[in-house]
């Protein structure tokens, strides 16, 4: 008669895409493919993982999309980013916001008083399938040039807490 074994226990079926080792594979080509994966010795620590309990997710080595794009490239300095319309543009925006919000105003410069520069970053931004989404240009000033008690005295930060607004609301309410 034909005689039929069944894996042991402590083994399991390999994940798709992955060889078994030749130590632990089935010789009957009928039986499928039976790998034991002993814990591994340098992961000791308690947490339970997907890899401890034999749960792999598929690598998908084939979802690599390289699309093609005629964006300009990023300008290496904001001379070079003046004459591409696109940066111009996108410069232009930034400023914009900037004057909007009230981030800063233009002021004459005090005697003695040490100017703290800024600098142009750009940045292509893309939609999810990989296609250009805007031109980004970011204005930031170099702050690590200011010494304390020369340049500024003190800093603030307008931070709300959530625990101070519901006190305020609660207060607000009784």
């Amino acid at each position: 008669g034909s005689q039929t074994t069944s894996p042991p226990a402590s083994t399991h079926a390999v994940p798709h895409g992955q060889t078994p080792s030749p130590c632990s594979a089935s010789t009957d080509s009928s039986l499928p493919v039976v790998v034991h994966r002993p814990p591994s010795p340098s992961n000791t620590h308690a947490m339970a993982t997907r890899a401890k309990r034999g749960l792999f997710q598929p690598v998908d080595h084939l979802n690599l999309s390289a699309i093609h794009s005629t964006a300009s490239p990023i300008p290496k300095t904001y001379r070079g980013a003046l004459h591409d319309p696109h940066w111009r543009r996108a410069m232009t925006e930034e400023f914009d916001a900037l004057v909007t919000n009230g981030t800063w105003s233009l002021v004459p410069r005090p005697p003695r008083a040490h100017v703290v520069s800024g600098k142009w970053i750009f940045k292509h931004k893309f939609h999810s399938d990989g296609s250009l989404a805007r031109y980004k240009a970011r204005w930031v000033i170099r702050g690590y040039s200011q010494q304390q008690g020369i340049d500024f005295d003190e800093t603030f930060s307008p931070i709300v807490k959530p625990a101070t607004i519901r006190i305020v609301l609660s207060l607000a309410v009784s």
